[in-house]
This record gives C-alpha cells, sequence and structure tokens, in this order.
C-alpha cells in the first residue's frame, strides 16, 4: 500500500512541476507578444531633472532607475507627448508616501498629502466608523490621472512645466523612489491590464506553491506512517513562502480593490511577520536538543510578541507598521542569527544540522548584497528573492531526498515484515508438535478398521483444525469467540481419540458476545490436557467456561489434574512458559485483556482470561 502511495507522491510532484512549467511558458510568451503594446512602466512620467532632499539637480534617466534614499524628492520637467496623448492616462502607485503633482504657477493637478489623508479621516470617523485609515500613514494608494481631466479641464500640454513632489514621512530613509512610487501608462484599463499581464503569471505560480506546500508535505509525511514535525513546518513555510512572494507582486495593486491604504499596508507587513515566524519555526524543527529547542521556543514567542505589539500599536493609532518596520527587521535578523547559533551547537556530531545550515548560505549572501546596496546603491535591484528563492528550492530538493529515503526504509520495513511473517509461519508449524499429529493420525488409522464412519469424521476434524491453526497466519485482528470455540471442540475431540475416557470435556458456555485473538484459548487447554489431566494416572476433566461481569468478559479454563506450584522455578515445572507467555502478551496487546493462573497441587489448575468490555464490538469500538 504504502508503495503505491509512494509512487502516486512523486506523481504529484512532477505533475505540479509540470504545471508550473507550462504555466511560466504560457504567460511569458503573452508578455512577450502582447504586454508592451498596451502599457508602458517608465522610470518616471516627467522629462526633466530631479532633486534629494535640496540637494543638487540631476537630470531624469528614463532607462535608468531611480535609487537615491530620501525624505522628499522634487521631480521638475514637461510630461512627454507619447505618455500625454498617445497613451492618454497615468496611474501612479505609491507606498508610504505623500506625494502632489502641480503645475509651475502651483496649480495643484493632483494631492495625496497629511491634510488630505486627515480630512478623509474625519470624514471616516462617522461615515466609516470601522475604517483603518490612519491620518499619518500614507499606506499603498493607486490613483489614475486620465488624459481628458490633463488635457482639457487644466490645459496642460506637452510644453507644461510640472512638479512632482514626494515625501517620505518616517524617519529613517533607507528607501528609493523606485521602492515608493510606480508609474503605468496606458490606453484604458491599465493596471488591470498590466497586473494581469505581469504580476498574475507569477501569483498563479505561487499560489500553486502555497498548496504544494500546505498538502505535499504534510500529506506525504501522514502517507509514511507518522506525523512529522519537520514535514509540517516546512510545509507551513512553503505556503507563507508563496503568500509573501503573492504580496511583493501585488502589493503595488491592492488598492485597486481595497479602498483603505492602511490595510493594504497591513495586509502586506502582517504577511511578511507570518513568513518570518514559518521561518523560525521551521529552524526550531531541525533542532534535536532539549536545550536548544527551548530556546528556540522562547526566541520565536519573542518575535511574535513583537510582531502583536506593533500590530496592535497600528490598530490604536499609535505607530503605524511601517514606522515599526525597522524594529520588526532588527528583531527578524536577530532572532534568524540566533536561530543559526543554535544549530551551529548542534552542528558538532549531527551531520543533518551542517547541511541544513549550508543551505542557507544563498540567502544569507543575497541579504548581505542588499544591506550593502542600502549604502553604495549598487543598481537599486532586490536581491533578497532571488536568494530566498534558490534557498527555498535547496529546502525543497532536501526534503524530498528525505522522504525518498524515508520511503526506501519504509519499504524496508516491509520486507523485514515480510520475513517476521514467515518466521511466524515456522513458529506457528512449530507448535502444531509432531508427537501431536503423529498421535492423531494414529488413531484415525485405527479407526479406519474399527469404525470407518468415526475415522472419517476424525479425519474431516483433524484437517479442519490444521487449517485453523495455518488460517490464524493470515488473521491480524480479534475474531468472535464463538470461532475460537469451535477450533478447541475439534482440538478437543481429537485429543479425546487419544486419552478416550482418561480426558472429559465440560462446557459452561455463559456469553458469547465478544471478541479475542485467534487461538489465544487453545494454548491454555493445552496445558490443561497435557500438564493436568494428562499427568494423571486416572484422567480427569477439562471445564471451558465463559461468563459476563459488569466491567469484563471471562474465559475460564479448569483441569482437576495434578496442579502444580506457581511459585516453583519456571525451567523445572514442566510447563511450556513460552507458549503462554506469548499468549498473554497478544491477549493484552490486541484487547487489553489479563490472564490469571491459580493452582494447588493434586488439586488442579485454573486460568482465567479476563478480557475488558471497553473495545469489545458490543461496545461500539474495535477490540
Amino acid at each position: 500500500m504504502k508503495k503505491i502511495l509512494g509512487g502516486r507522491i512523486w506523481t504529484v510532484v512532477c505533475v505540479v512541476l509540470t504545471l508550473l512549467l507550462i504555466t511560466s511558458t504560457v504567460w511569458i510568451g503573452v508578455r512577450y507578444y502582447v504586454s508592451m503594446d498596451i502599457y508602458e512602466s517608465p522610470t518616471m512620467f516627467l522629462e526633466g531633472e530631479y532633486s534629494v532632499d535640496g540637494g543638487e539637480w540631476k537630470p531624469i534617466e528614463s532607462d535608468r532607475p531611480i535609487t537615491d534614499h530620501f525624505h522628499k524628492i522634487v521631480f521638475k520637467g514637461k510630461m512627454s507627448k507619447k505618455l500625454l496623448l498617445l497613451f492618454g492616462n497615468l496611474t501612479v502607485s505609491s507606498k508610504d508616501v505623500w506625494y502632489t503633482l502641480k503645475t509651475a504657477d502651483g496649480t495643484v493637478i493632483e494631492s495625496y498629502n497629511f491634510d488630505d489623508s486627515k480630512l478623509a479621516y474625519e470624514h471616516s470617523l462617522t461615515d466609516r466608523p470601522l475604517a483603518l485609515d490612519l491620518p499619518d500613514t500614507p499606506g499603498y494608494r493607486v490613483k489614475t490621472l486620465y488624459s481628458d481631466f490633463l488635457t482639457e479641464s487644466l490645459g496642460i500640454t506637452e510644453d507644461s512645466e510640472l512638479i512632482f513632489e514626494v515625501e517620505y514621512p518616517y524617519d529613517i530613509a533607507l528607501v528609493s523612489y523606485n521602492d515608493c512610487v510606480d508609474v503605468t501608462a496606458y490606453y484604458s484599463e491599465g493596471m488591470h491590464l498590466r497586473f494581469f499581464y505581469d504580476a498574475l503569471p507569477s501569483v498563479l505560480l505561487f499560489v500553486l506553491v502555497c498548496f504544494f506546500g500546505l498538502f505535499f508535505f504534510p500529506v506525504a509525511s501522514f502517507i509514511l506512517g507518522k506525523i512529522d514535525y519537520k514535514y509540517l513546518a516546512f510545509g507551513f513555510l512553503s505556503f507563507f513562502w508563496g503568500l509573501y512572494m503573492i504580496m511583493q507582486h501585488i502589493s503595488g495593486y491592492l488598492n485597486l480593490w481595497i479602498t483603505d491604504p492602511t490595510v493594504c499596508l497591513m495586509l502586506d507587513k502582517v504577511t511578511g511577520y507570518c513568513f518570518v515566524a514559518a521561518v523560525l519555526f521551521y529552524f526550531k524543527s531541525n533542532m534535536t536538543g532539549s536545550k536548544t529547542r527551548i530556546t528556540a521556543n522562547i526566541v520565536s514567542g519573542v518575535y511574535l510578541s513583537f510582531a502583536i505589539a506593533v500590530f496592535i500599536m497600528q490598530l490604536c493609532h499609535a505607530k503605524d507598521l511601517t514606522a515599526s518596520s525597522t524594529t520588526m527587521n532588527v528583531a527578524a535578523a536577530v532572532s534568524i542569527l540566533v536561530m543559526i547559533v543554535l544549530l551551529g551547537v548542534e552542528v558538532q556530531g549531527n551531520r543533518n544540522a551542517l547541511f541544513f545550515l549550508l543551505s542557507w548560505v544563498p540567502l544569507l549572501v543575497t541579504v548581505a548584497i542588499d544591506v550593502l546596496d542600502q549604502f553604495i546603491h549598487l543598481r537599486g535591484a532586490h536581491y533578497f528573492n532571488y536568494g530566498l528563492a534558490i534557498t527555498m528550492i535547496v529546502q525543497i530538493v532536501r526534503l524530498i531526498g528525505d522522504l525518498r529515503f524515508q520511503y526506501k526504509e519504509a519499504i524496508r520495513y516491509q520486507q523485514m515484515q515480510k520475513e517476521l511473517y514467515e518466521a511466524k509461519v515456522g513458529v506457528m508449524v512449530s507448535q502444531i508438535r509432531p508427537h501431536f499429529i503423529y498421535n492423531a493420525l494414529t488413531s484415525i488409522a485405527m479407526m479406519c478398521t474399527i469404525d470407518p464412519e468415526t475415522a472419517q469424521e476424525a479425519t474431516v476434524t483433524f484437517a479442519d483444525y490444521l487449517r485453523g491453526n495455518m488460517d490464524s497466519l493470515n488473521q491480524s485482528k480479534p475474531v468472535p469467540f464463538t470461532t475460537e470455540l469451535e477450533h478447541l471442540k475439534k482440538y478437543l475431540y481429537i485429543e479425546k481419540m487419544r486419552f478416550d475416557d482418561l480426558l472429559n470435556v465440560e462446557y459452561d458456555i455463559q456469553t458469547v458476545d465478544f471478541q479475542l485473538p485467534l487461538l489465544s484459548i487453545q494454548p491454555l487447554v493445552e496445558n490443561a490436557v497435557k500438564h493436568g489431566v494428562g499427568m494423571k494416572e486416572d484422567g480427569g476433566t477439562v471445564t471451558i467456561a465463559t461468563k459476563e461481569t459488569d466491567s469484563a468478559y471471562e474465559v475460564i479454563i479448569k483441569d482437576d489434574g495434578v496442579g502444580f506450584d506457581p511459585d516453583a522455578p519456571k525451567e523445572d515445572d514442566g510447563r511450556s512458559h513460552v507458549g503462554m507467555e506469548n499468549t498473554k502478551k497478544r491477549l493484552h496487546d490486541l484487547c487489553g485483556a489479563r490472564v490469571e493462573i491459580t493452582s494447588v497441587i493434586g488439586e488442579g489448575t485454573t486460568a482465567k482470561v479476563i478480557l475488558p468490555k471497553e473495545g469489545q464490538p458490543n461496545e461500539n469500538h474495535v477490540c
């Protein structure tokens, strides 16, 4: 069964990877042939110059990103004829900034600043009491400027001098213009079309990653026979990685569907917090030492406490999530570094921990490059996502390899079970002792001339008895007591042929409404016959009885044979303790039953099997 399911796992992997490849290829082709004819996304919509924080004026280069860090950046120049007249419409997507577009004489064309937000906020208190937009939080905003409004209503032409002012209101200015403002020029529904052609392929890709992480690794772990915390943790990490990357691609579009800029901001930031928390828990799942795991729990708890605290401060209008970004970035960096140190402690003698640490090197390198880029302005590109993708792919390959190893171990375990089964066959065959078979066959042979009909009946009974022993090899679940009783009757019928009048059998069956392991009573009855009445000169009686109590069912095997001393050394009392111990273990493991044996020398032996009612079929459970 596991082999079939394991094969299906790899089939699912191949199907998912194929879907990812097809999706990417199709959308790359669509973009190549269609997208550039519908919209453009220039670095800046003005042709002219710009100044950062009151510094010198620099020329605007349309083919080069603007990577300067700023608190206030001012652009002045003319809108190109192509953007103004050919495309017609212009959309500005902004993150965490206020901005104003005006003419050279001060006429405001479009404004999004603190005063405007404050008026909107005060209006929302009466009109939308549950709104989350805050007066001092720019959030994420999308605003469209239509050509008819610019050219006809305001009289803007390609010769008009325009000024575009952008202000980053937070204390630490480690952001660039390209990180905060994005422009799209288009004919009609430009931002929706840009989302469809630019963002949607990646979104679909990472939606598959989310499902892949959420279902594949936990399900694969379950199929292999256990729920492994490491696979669960990585499944959630993959899910939140996909969610985080989806948000990276759609954050600039959120205000198209969510009217509150603050909610757009919160969705983006909270997704990042969840991803970091998933990384921390995944690190912890790869730790084996009790002290390191306890420390990892504390570190994860502290980070989550910080995340909850800054979220509450946002809701209470005390401090927004962007203003808390530095605190959370430091908390995330410190937490991950502590996790790395904890894993470093486990590296000694733990090759898995070493490989795990090495698999995160690509991400650490790209983070270092991005941090360096903040100070020397290499390209303005963000390499973090590339390093994260490489690291996650390495993790997926590593865990799939681990699953493959466990799958092979499961197959090996099945082989061992098969070998164990074959060993059980040998044990079972050995339990049908040769002298018992010889005696039974001898008795049947003697009857063939004396009483052929009885001999025929005895032969059929003996065959049924042997078949019952063989069938028990394939029977792992308990059976009704009636089945076990029929087998006992066949066994005792054959034994009575041997002992004749020296063996008497009596039955006192008061209840049969219970189950027990197949052939679990025969060893007790065999002991009563062979070591009880069989050792007594004038024979005796074996009684098989059942009864029901308030909490259990009882099977009682009693003989009036020679008895024995329970306190005597086991090796000297002449009884088969190996078979008895096996019987006790089977009864306990399958039904929670126990066996009580009492004996008095010269009076006989009583063996009592007590099966709790809890777990019996009539108690709505499976024994």
